[in-house]
């Protein structure tokens, strides 16, 4: 729930109203939801979301041998092939011949007949590029080899290059939910089926439309909101603690400029892209070549990737990452409150 305000003279009032508005409302067609969300995919997942998303996009209404077409496909950091289903509303979904769920598990199995990425390139990848063409340069090479570099490189840089579509995934975006899809989804999550629910909802707030982005399924632990007490076992092994950390639980962007990792005025590089540098504003933005844009919006940009785990790539003067710098603070203060 959002509530619109205004601050004057230590004071809080209220100003107009905010309305929940959905894409059927604003005579929205699903294909220009799904074009929105295949151009900025990486604002679902931007610096102060609670989940962070390296993704590249390579797959825009893909045909299997038995004609089902499903929306967008991406590959995440580990390798995965993601495949990104939108609905416009929870009545599109009911409406529906057939459950969400079940024809996105139909869809993923699809995916998993992917063997390599000449299969990806084949199939799905070079077939988005020529659809999109104008949004890539293809003046000294073809669009198979480009398909390639740009798949490689996004492996590589992830280390996932030998775990490629090792598994699938499912993301399941719209403006509301039926509770027999929540409840479908929701078991399927809690059972070892790695699926996902967005809400991406329209509100009117004066003259405006805003776009609420929140994440359902997987829903967030109790558990991700309790401090423990150091345990012995953490102090034997670095991997052991890092693996009980869950991207979810991580400090953010602001946590990190109070801790001091980021200040503004600081410089910032990209991993891997040195002279693509830029200077923190604040929490929320850099600046870039003259314009200032998101830490995400940064990193898309200078990767190419349709999303980027900023964290993981944004380094310092001193070529540690925002995330290892992120670590290091954070033992540093169990250290500090075992002392204490």
């Amino acid at each position: 729930m959002l509530i619109p305000v205004s601050i004057e003279s230590n004071k809080i009032n209220i100003k107009e109203e905010i309305n929940n508005l959905n894409f059927y409302d604003l005579n929205l067609t699903e294909a220009a939801i799904e074009e929105f969300v295949r151009l900025n995919i990486g604002r679902f997942f931007d610096n102060d979301m609670e989940i962070s998303e390296s993704l590249l996009i390579v797959g825009q209404q893909v045909v299997n041998l038995q004609g089902a077409r499903n929306d967008l496909v991406a590959i995440d950091s580990d390798g995965n092939l993601v495949l990104i289903e939108i609905k416009r509303d929870a009545s599109d979904i009911q409406n529906r011949s057939e459950s969400l769920e079940f024809q996105s598990i139909r869809y993923a199995a699809s995916l998993a007949t992917i063997n390599n990425i000449d299969d990806l390139i084949e199939r799905i990848y070079s077939r988005y590029i020529e659809k999109h063409r104008s949004e890539f340069d293809l003046s000294n090479v073809s669009i198979e080899e480009l398909a390639r570099r740009n798949i490689t490189n996004f492996l590589t840089q992830n280390n996932s290059k030998n775990n490629f579509n090792k598994k699938q995934r499912i993301l399941l975006i719209s403006s509301g939910y039926d509770q027999q899809t929540l409840s479908a989804v929701s078991w399927l999550s809690s059972n070892g089926v790695n699926i996902s629910c967005i809400s991406l909802n329209p509100i009117k707030h004066g003259d405006k439309i805003l776009l609420n982005v929140d994440s359902l399924i997987p829903v967030r632990n109790n558990e991700d909101y309790l401090i423990p007490f150091k345990d012995k076992s953490l102090e034997l092994s670095n991997s052991s603690s890092n693996s009980r950390i869950n991207r979810r639980t991580l400090p953010r962007m602001n946590k990190l400029m109070e801790w001091g990792i980021i200040k503004p005025g600081m410089i910032l590089h990209i991993k891997n892209y040195p002279e693509q540098t830029a200077e923190v504003i604040d929490s929320k933005t850099v600046l870039f070549k003259n314009e200032k844009i998101s830490f995400n919006a940064w990193g898309s940009e200078v990767t190419g990737w349709s999303s980027i785990c900023i964290y993981d790539f944004a380094t310092t003067q001193s070529g540690e990452t925002l995330s290892e710098l992120r670590s290091q603070k954070m033992k540093e203060l169990k250290d500090i409150e075992v002392i204490e």
